[in-house]
């Protein structure tokens, strides 16, 4: 899963799924900032809607949507797509200019939902999935802030060990245990109780 990076999609033999997080603070930026793209808060609703419904089918002890959802998602996507299409036609070339077509970030945003329509929605299609890698990133951003305090880590080793604690107090902390408890046992011996 990631955030639609051009170079993300040079890995032809993955499946590749896209944050709708990410998805959802650009679609946010586009209709705060421009509310004439009433596409923009339609296609928020949408990812909102297929979370909720996706949520539901899973509390429910569901593997997979109705027909009638999948239909009416699927529906949908592509209207809002023809009428984003619409409001932000590609811009005229002329025949002096080389190389690609300049499109703006609205454009290349309709784009990139077109052209990846399934790793898109794939969260509702196979609910191994989820909607966003939120939680990929705030496990590391730890490093992140360490690496920006510190500027870098003095040795590989050094940045090997300080992974290992923080893999570990994350394994705890999702399993609800307390990080000192989880620390404490650890140092006395016994780290292996956060995975029984």
């Amino acid at each position: 899963m990631h955030n639609g990076w051009a170079s993300y999609w040079n890995y032809p033999d993955i499946q590749h799924a896209v944050c709708c997080a990410h998805l959802l603070r650009e679609l946010t930026g586009i209709d705060g900032n421009h509310p004439e793209q009433k596409w923009a808060s339609a296609f928020i609703d949408l990812l909102l809607e297929m979370k909720k419904v996706k949520d539901k089918a899973v509390e429910k002890g569901k593997d997979f949507l109705s027909y009638y959802h999948y239909h009416k998602f699927d529906k949908k996507y592509d209207e809002l797509i023809e009428q984003a299409r619409k409001e932000n036609p590609l811009p005229e070339t002329t025949e002096k200019k080389r190389g690609r077509k300049k499109k703006g970030k609205i454009l290349a945003l309709v784009e990139r939902l077109a052209n990846y329509k399934v790793s898109v929605c794939l969260f509702i299609h196979n609910f191994n999935v989820p909607f966003d890698n939120n939680q990929a990133e705030r496990d590391l951003r730890m490093i992140k802030v360490k690496t920006k305090v510190s500027g870098c880590f003095r040795t590989e080793e050094g940045a090997r060990d300080y992974l290992k604690i923080m893999s570990y107090v994350g394994t705890a902390h999702k399993q609800g245990y307390n990080a000192y408890e989880a620390i404490k046992n650890a140092i006395t011996g016994h780290p292996d109780f956060i995975f029984e």
